[in-house]
């Protein structure tokens, strides 16, 4: 078992899905006529495993199932291999993907031989898909977010100064409602969820997706520690970004800063997304 799933144990619903996975996986590689190797290492969310299908390379994903990989199979229905992994079949039950491999599969955020953020320009706009139904928007997860930002500060022992939790409310609270055009965007496109390929350059994994402004989607991206951890470097993508892309550098500060704050509490790089957004309000 990877070991990053065993934090799922701590919690009833995570510990019952790990007791079932042994299952799960055994009936999969039955249905999908699977032959699976050993599973990835870094996964914390999924098991997500490389395997031979009658001679082809896939993965093997099963979800633990909640909020962020919901439509997962939608949003790569979506873009239909374009920028981003295909889906090669469902299993809505048991909320897993059987999914294209990835060959070399190397990282951007380990690319020593390209600009991450010319990959990351090119490859946005084609994820950029017009959505509707099923996918949740931004404008929901946003008023999830402010409602609890406040109470996760207090419930992890103020880890930050209070100052960067009411920019992020006072930002959850204007953006959500003045969106423009809203698409199908990746609201996790951070260094490892883009991936060396043979069928194309570079691919999007992992989607999280959600309907939202293009802005939006900059965030993952701005915060991206992996792509190197500085004032000037942050604050450098953010200026890069906006402007390659046409966006309105304001409003993808705000919800860079939303989001990270948003994420922060319950991550294991809460002190680097803290320094982050303390980086990017005098920019604002």
């Amino acid at each position: 078992m990877p070991p990053g799933l065993q934090r799922l144990a701590a919690q009833k619903a995570g510990a019952l899905w790990l007791a079932q996975l042994p299952q799960l996986i055994d009936q999969l590689a039955d249905r999908w006529s699977l032959e699976l190797g050993a599973p990835y290492p870094g996964a914390t969310t999924s098991y997500v495993a490389p395997a031979r299908r009658r001679g082809q390379q896939v993965v093997l994903k099963i979800q633990w199932p909640h909020a962020e990989c919901a439509n997962e199979a939608d949003a790569l229905r979506a873009w239909s291999g374009d920028g981003a992994i295909r889906l090669l079949d469902h299993d809505a039950d048991r909320h897993a993907l059987l999914l294209e491999a990835c060959s070399p599969g190397m990282p951007l955020s380990s690319a020593e031989d390209v600009d991450p953020l010319d990959v990351l320009i090119d490859l946005l706009p084609r994820l950029w898909k017009p959505a509707g139904a099923p996918f949740r928007t931004v404008a929901e997860e946003a008023a999830g977010w402010a409602r609890t930002l406040h109470a996760s500060w207090q419930a992890h022992g103020r880890p930050c100064e209070k100052k960067l939790v009411d920019a992020a409310a006072g930002y959850l609270a204007n953006l959500p409602a003045s969106q423009q055009d809203q698409v199908l965007v990746h609201q996790d496109l951070h260094g490892d969820n883009v991936l060396s390929a043979e069928r194309e350059p570079w691919l999007a994994i992992d989607p999280k997706p959600l309907l939202g402004e293009r802005a939006f989607a900059l965030a993952p991206i701005i915060r991206s520690f992996e792509f190197g951890h500085s004032k000037a470097l942050v604050i450098g993508r953010l200026d890069c970004l906006s402007s390659a892309l046409g966006l309105d550098r304001a409003r993808v500060l705000g919800w860079t800063i939303a989001q990270t704050m948003a994420w922060s509490f319950e991550s294991d790089y809460a002190d680097r997304h803290h320094q982050t957004v303390r980086w990017l309000l005098p920019a604002a």
